[in-house]
């Protein structure tokens, strides 16, 4: 078998894992926009901007999406329930890296009536059924027997109030180092206010976000909330993240005001992101994203 082949089987195994873990718990499959009118508000992320044209000369700004979860909660505030997407995302101003590509492959899921430990089940789950409980990558050997690790962000820090200023450059230069050598899977959740937007407070400390990340093998692989559905507080969270593009000088556009007008009907639910790419890399043994993909940015724009 040669390596396109190879590649091409990979991933529809793995694809065909996920469409099938999921359906056998009775979640819906849905099928949401790729070019939408109004992007994600994040601030570190940038879009790629095209524009809509018609016959009779009327122009519109249109974007990529950078992920599904906008459209997708539209349909859970309209009633689909339990959901998941395997859809194509895609991120401007990012450099062709080992762990990035500007097009890529995501899977969202949401489940209602759960929140964010309900979906940590689902990922050692999932992932699991992917990669085994024991898994050789790159020359190590990774231990994935259940339950996993799981720290809180004060535990990892050492503080329950994280510097905002650094978090992110303690967190990637200190802390991940220490995960990757740890040879098992790390559940970190619990994240301050201001690194989680889209995250509900928790109940017993509203400086605190239900949110958590999970990595393996020095890859974060998920990112997850127990999902925010007051359109009010949403609302003033989307507009300090809007500030912060602007000081970034990342591409400005509207919010999102019709998900904020169904976000009250949504019911409680909890949601994650996963990039497929890096778990196929995972599952191969192969050290980028790009030798997971048959058409790799690095190469088709070389």
């Amino acid at each position: 078998m040669n390596n396109i082949q190879n590649i091409a089987q990979k991933r529809e195994e793995t694809i065909d894992t996920i469409r099938k873990f999921f359906k056998d718990q009775n979640f819906r499959e849905v099928f949401t926009p790729i070019l939408v009118p109004t992007p994600s508000c994040e601030p570190n992320l940038e879009v790629f901007e095209t524009e809509l044209r018609y016959a009779t000369g009327y122009k519109q700004r249109a974007f990529l999406i950078m992920s599904p979860e906008y459209s997708i909660k539209k349909l859970m505030a309209a009633g689909v329930g339990s959901c998941f997407e395997i859809t194509h995302c895609f991120r401007n101003e990012e450099e062709v890296s080992p762990l990035h590509n500007p097009e890529f492959t995501m899977i969202e899921w949401y489940r209602v009536g759960g929140d964010y430990k309900d979906v940590m089940a689902d990922c050692e789950a999932l992932f699991t059924k992917i990669l085994g409980v024991k898994m050789r990558y790159q020359g190590a050997d990774y231990d994935l027997s259940l339950p996993w690790p799981r720290y809180t962000v004060a535990e990892l820090f050492g503080t329950v109030e994280p510097p905002e200023d650094d978090f992110y450059k303690i967190f990637f230069n200190e802390i991940e180092p220490k995960l990757k050598a740890s040879k098992r899977p790390a559940i970190i959740y619990d994240y301050p206010l201001y690194a989680a937007s889209l995250a509900k407070r928790k109940k017993d400390n509203p400086n605190v976000a239900e949110r958590f990340e999970i990595f393996l093998a020095g890859v974060e692989l998920g990112n997850c909330f127990t999902e925010l559905t007051d359109g009010r507080e949403q609302r003033l969270r989307f507009k300090k993240d809007m500030t912060e593009r602007k000081r970034l000088g990342k591409t400005e556009y509207p919010i999102d005001k019709e998900l904020l007008s169904v976000l009250d009907k949504i019911p409680p639910v909890s949601g994650i992101a996963v990039g497929v790419d890096r778990l196929v890399m995972l599952a191969m043994d192969v050290p980028t994203v790009a030798e997971t993909m048959c058409f790799p940015a690095g190469e088709i724009f070389s």
